[in-house]
């Protein structure tokens, strides 16, 4: 993606099932668990930069010994630095406790994280200050070993201000109105209710109250807590949490948006955010890897016990079309054929673009995360090229000359490495006053691979802003000199703010919304702005549920193409000297490609929770006004 946004997040869960003397005679280390948990936050690491964090817990402690730790950064390179902590200490209280060296009962007990239950994530803020405070896992501490809870995730709710408002009305006084703390603090409320219902029974049977604790830890139906607490949630989620005795759950949200992956094994149970990830780490195949069902829970009890329950009715699955575009990493071998099968269905709009002109084209791509659309998008136009010189090889048969025959048969798209990324370079540019001047040498070109009279096809994951494209990457290209600069979005328009975890909040930051915008303005209908103001206005002041998405009257009297080509004249800056034309993906081919992610509201505007209509509705109220609040 050419245009940097903040995005998504990782979670990674790990219960080893067997005892750690299992795993340091057969893999030979006592942190076998914190190791897979690091390979599995590195392998997620381009889900979240701003921070990184995960916890322990240690099964079956006794009174007085520590049974949960924590790690957390928001440093650069948080992953690293965590896990250096962490092996440092363990290390070091090894060097210097003799005793401790081949008594890995002993080192369970004085060190952290030689633990068999662990809970990990990588953070893109979406909400907050990105420091140390806001890096999950976040912790809800307590005297009692079962009301320990440690959570993390990968979500966003649209209706935190009304969460917050219910944990206010239950009498709580939550510390701030982050969406983690008012879903971590709703799982609390519900663990405390099912623990005093469970304490009140127990006391009525004559148990002592140390006698009640571990009665209520194997007790505790943690499928019930998460199906009452998660009632009101509205949004996109996958949560994992750990109590503090060691029972361990991730809870995926109704539609299915956030993606969530396991495996079970004779030795781990392990959750993570990414299909591959696990592939990797854990060196299993793609089918042993089950996905969460939307609206479906996993639990790990602390005796290994293994539960997958439902807990919030499903509605219509929408998982996010981006997983599949751009955002996880396209290793996994769905994803790998889906990004290459949206490159090829792009082809026949790119040969109207270029006039049918293959000889005098070049393909390339821009970013590097474009790469496999790009392989897609070239092995079409080989077909389409292979189609062409057959039919004149059949069609003139014996009277083909053998100059003619090879010349058909050496017919190839031209594919050329037109721009190198120099990675380097983007860790100096901090000052927005230059920064435009700066990012334009973010990439080198390759002089001489184009010719005046070629076209040059540029293929990206996706168009949001556009504004690295008109700023930089565009007036790069034309250095190169090309007839006409193409560039190809594998992904369509986006018109429409996210809210489930992607960091798109605001009409104003989508060049798709500008370009409706201004073709509402040079048709002399900018009363057609202010009424669908006034609509959004009254739309939501309905209960949520009866909400609607007013926004899309903007651009109902537009086609594709003309907002398409409204963008390609927005983004042609005066100092351009080649011709522009954008090429967009369309929604019914994202669809082909993609048939098990069907969420496509940014594309689409058609939400799959009712708080998303409200956040639309809110986003242009706050684009109308000249707000920049966020509209969740």
């Amino acid at each position: 993606m050419s245009d940097h946004i903040n995005h998504e997040c990782g979670l990674a869960l790990i219960r080893l099932l067997k005892p750690l003397e299992f795993y340091k005679k057969k893999y030979g280390t006592n942190s076998y668990g914190l190791n897979k948990l690091y390979l599995m936050l590195e392998k997620q690491h381009n889900r979240g930069q701003d921070g990184a964090g995960f916890a322990s817990v240690k099964l079956n402690t006794e009174p007085g010994q520590r049974f949960l730790h924590r790690e957390r950064s928001a440093n650069q390179n948080p992953i690293q630095e965590i896990f250096d902590i962490s092996n440092k200490r363990i290390a070091e209280e090894i060097n210097n406790n003799p005793s401790l060296k081949d008594n890995l009962e002993l080192q369970k007990k004085e060190i952290p994280h030689i633990s068999e239950v662990f809970l990990g994530h990588v953070r893109y803020g979406t909400f907050g200050k990105n420091s140390k405070d806001a890096v999950h896992p976040f912790l809800r501490q307590n005297n009692w070993m079962h009301r320990n809870l440690i959570v993390a995730g990968n979500f966003n709710m649209t209706n935190n201000k009304e969460l917050f408002d219910n944990l206010v009305l239950l009498g709580q006084h939550p510390k701030e109105m982050s969406d983690t703390v008012t879903v971590m603090e709703k799982i609390g409320h519900f663990l405390d209710n099912e623990v005093a219902k469970i304490y009140r029974d127990l006391k009525k049977e004559n148990v002592s109250k140390i006698d009640a604790s571990p009665i209520i830890e194997e007790s505790l139906d943690i499928p019930r807590i998460l199906s009452k607490a998660s009632q009101d949630w509205d949004g996109g989620f996958t949560i994992g949490g750990m109590l503090g005795h060691g029972d361990a759950f991730v809870i995926r949200d109704p539609a299915g948006i956030r993606p969530a992956f396991y495996y079970v094994s004779e030795e781990v149970v392990v959750v993570a955010s990414e299909r591959p990830v696990i592939q990797t780490v854990f060196n299993t195949s793609f089918d042993e890897i089950k996905e969460v069902n939307p609206g479906d829970c996993i639990v790990i009890k602390k005796n290994g016990k293994i539960q997958t329950k439902n807990v919030i009715k499903p509605v219509e699955k929408k998982s996010c079309s981006f997983e599949r575009i751009y955002f996880s990493r396209g290793s996994d071998k769905e994803i790998y054929n889906e990004r290459k099968k949206l490159g090829s269905l792009l082809f026949p709009q790119i040969l109207k673009a270029i006039n049918n002109d293959l000889q005098n084209t070049v393909f390339s791509y821009i970013p590097n995360t474009a790469e496999v659309s790009f392989y897609g998008m070239v092995q079409q136009a080989q077909d389409f090229m292979n189609k062409h010189a057959e039919k004149k090889i059949l069609n003139e048969g014996d009277k083909i000359s053998e100059e003619k025959l090879r010349e058909l048969l050496a017919l190839r798209p031209r594919i050329e490495k037109v721009a190198i990324k120099d990675a380097k370079l983007r860790t100096f540019i901090t000052d927005d006053s230059n920064r435009d001047e700066l990012v334009r040498h973010v990439y080198d070109i390759t002089y001489g691979s184009i010719k005046k009279s070629d076209n040059l096809v540029i293929i990206d994951d996706s168009i949001v802003r556009g504004t690295t494209l008109q700023k930089s990457i565009i007036k790069m290209l034309d250095r190169l000199c090309p007839k006409k600069i193409i560039i190809v979005s594998s992904a369509p328009q986006i018109r429409y703010p996210d809210c489930y975890g992607i960091d798109m909040a605001k009409m104003t930051d989508l060049i798709a919304f500008r370009a409706a915008i201004e073709l509402v303005k040079e048709n002399d209908k900018e009363e057609l702005i202010h009424e669908v103001y006034k609509q959004c206005v009254l739309e939501n002041k309905k209960p949520v549920n009866k909400i609607k998405n007013i926004v899309k009257k903007i651009y109902s009297s537009y086609s594709d193409d003309q907002i398409s080509n409204k963008i390609s004249s927005m983004l042609k800056e005066d100092d351009i000297n080649a011709e522009v034309d954008v090429v967009f993906q369309s929604i019914e081919n994202l669809h082909k490609a993609c048939p098990n992610n069907l969420g496509d509201w940014y594309f689409s505007g058609e939400y799959p929770t009712p708080g998303g209509n409200k956040v639309v509705n809110k986003a242009f109220i706050n684009y109308y006004e000249g707000s920049s609040s966020r509209a969740y």
